[in-house]
């Protein structure tokens, strides 16, 4: 899955299950509550879009209060699920200094 944007949450968001009356200027910082129903749409229309299953912890929830927190920890929990991306910006396994996928032999 490529990484989402605060565009693509921006279009999720302004849906009125999940966010009544979202602004459609609202900058990507500004502060903004989701209510527990708007949460698990949302969730839930991930799942279906882009087959991302997440389960939020109590503390995940609480620091969920703008479009840029909300993407980076989607795109932090779709990385988690996601086997290609422990690859660093090298294209390297994250934690392989050889690059050869832990295999100390030379073949």
């Amino acid at each position: 899955m490529s990484l989402l944007t605060t565009e693509t949450i921006r279009d999720l968001l302004s849906d009125p299950k999940i966010f009544p009356g979202l602004p459609t200027d609202l900058d990507e910082d500004a502060e903004l509550v989701l209510d527990s129903l708007g949460l698990i749409w949302l969730l839930h229309e991930m799942e279906e879009r882009y087959a991302l299953i997440v389960e939020p912890t109590d503390a995940d929830i609480a620091g969920l209060t703008s479009l840029r927190r909300i993407t980076d920890y989607l795109n932090t929990a779709a990385r988690a699920q996601d086997p290609e991306s422990q690859q660093d910006g090298d294209g390297e396994m994250a934690g392989d200094e050889d690059g050869r996928g832990g295999r100390g032999d030379e073949r």
